[in-house]
């Protein structure tokens, strides 16, 4: 799966992209500022407009490890979709960030009225949590698996 086929621009046909922008606000979000802690609960999401982001993992007894940095068109934030509702990961804006925030109540109601957006939206946040997640388990295991078992065979 290419990053380009998590961005909204490319995964959200015109018509889906310009209802869910309709519900959309624009923010900025300054340097540094922490978007969301993982456990948190998770009522909104953003897409990126300018700056980064980087996710960021809870592990236990030591620093938290930075998973990916998120940038021009990428979802941040996928559990606000899937109950209980709480952040898998955390994310902080490693710049000052200019998105599209949404309000995730409004946004799965906006989807339970049109099923063929809600499997868009669907499909597009599939995507970007199967990229998340593999590049979660690449990156914990660079930082914390003995040399050579990495690999997935």
């Amino acid at each position: 799966m290419t990053m380009s086929s998590t961005r909204m621009l490319r995964a959200l046909p015109d018509g889906h992209r310009a209802r869910l922008l309709r519900v959309a606000r624009e923010v900025t979000v300054p340097q540094d500022t922490r978007l969301f802690e993982e456990g948190g609960r998770a009522d909104r999401f953003w897409v990126v407009r300018s700056g980064t982001v980087t996710l960021d993992m809870h592990v236990p007894g030591r620093r938290s490890p930075m998973i990916e940095t998120i940038g021009f068109d990428e979802l941040v934030g996928w559990s606000w979709l899937f109950p209980p509702y709480v952040w898998q990961l955390g994310a902080v804006a490693t710049t000052s960030v200019r998105a599209y925030e949404f309000d995730a109540m409004a946004v799965r109601s906006l989807c339970e009225s049109d099923p063929q957006l809600g499997a868009a939206v669907g499909q597009w946040v599939g995507k970007v949590l199967a990229h998340r997640l593999q590049s979660a388990r690449t990156r914990l295991l660079d930082l914390y698996a003995p040399y050579g078992s990495g690999s997935t065979r």
